[in-house]
């Protein structure tokens, strides 16, 4: 069980009224991803999706770097990276991350690369520091992306800059990422933190039921017609007012006209104002 603070060798979660605060913390190693690191973001993705006090969440990473991807000293212990990666996957932490009924904010800085970068890439937004460097590595080893960097970059990106960045390896800085539309927001590495907090805080206004529901019709829509897209909004908005209704009405949150509060609004405005 994960209380409201609490810590492992591989991850730190704390809530912070509202907002739940998730911190990669193994520094020394500019937080690669191993088993441990893996078992720990299961059990504390796992206490999120379960507390309906948490409205929103914040990952980060501790010290220099927000994450390097995959731990190389466990690549090189298995029989072959693919062994040491499917050990990995033996638990859907990336399913748990995308299935979140609240919104996401990755903070990234410094090294932000292969599954770094992905962990980012299946979080609703993210924003960067301009320390941040950012690559998906894995073809010049003889991999591709499996935490579902080809999927997710193409989704935010579009195709043509997702196979960029999935084919070529190459690295990007913060102002391109905000170019290509891969962050939200640049902003100085001291800045970075208190920004993401108020942005998560922005986003916690809304209703857990409203957010949920707003982010399953943006996933379940994207790969659809959009005649199909335009009926699933529809389908889901009437299960929004059938879940207001049944629970008693849900306020609008504080700066939102009460007609936004019926699940058409994710908080994704508060983030373009500042772009």
């Amino acid at each position: 069980m994960v209380t409201a603070q609490a810590e492992t060798a591989a991850a730190r979660y704390e809530k912070r009224g509202a907002i739940a605060w998730v911190t990669l913390n193994r520094p020394a190693q500019l937080n690669a991803y191993n088993v441990a690191m893996r078992d720990a973001m299961f059990q504390i993705l796992s206490a999120i999706h379960d507390d309906p006090e948490v409205r929103a969440m914040v990952l980060c990473g501790a010290g220099v770097a927000f994450s390097t991807g995959g731990d190389l000293r466990e690549f090189g212990t298995a029989p072959s990276p693919i062994a040491a990666r499917w050990i990995r996957f033996r638990r859907d932490v990336w399913g748990r991350l995308k299935a979140l009924p609240i919104p996401t904010i990755a903070a990234v800085h410094g090294f932000t690369v292969g599954g770094g970068l992905e962990m980012a890439l299946l979080c609703d937004l993210a924003i960067a520091a301009t320390d941040t460097r950012i690559c998906l590595p894995e073809t010049g080893v003889g991999m591709i992306p499996g935490v579902a960097g080809t999927q997710t970059a193409s989704r935010r990106l579009g195709l043509g800059r997702g196979l960029d960045l999935n084919l070529t390896g190459r690295w990007i800085d913060a102002q391109d990422a905000l170019l290509i539309g891969l962050v939200a927001e640049v902003v100085k590495p001291h800045q970075l933190e208190p920004r993401a907090l108020q942005i998560a805080r922005e986003m916690s206004r809304i209703p857990r039921e409203t957010a949920a529901i707003a982010k399953l019709a943006v996933w379940g829509g994207i790969d659809l017609p959009l005649g199909e897209g335009i009926d699933l909004e529809r389908r889901l908005a009437r299960r929004l007012e059938l879940l207001t209704r049944s629970s008693g009405s849900i306020a609008a949150p504080h700066g939102l006209p009460k007609r936004l509060s019926g699940g058409h609004n994710s908080g994704g405005n508060a983030v373009r104002e500042h772009r």
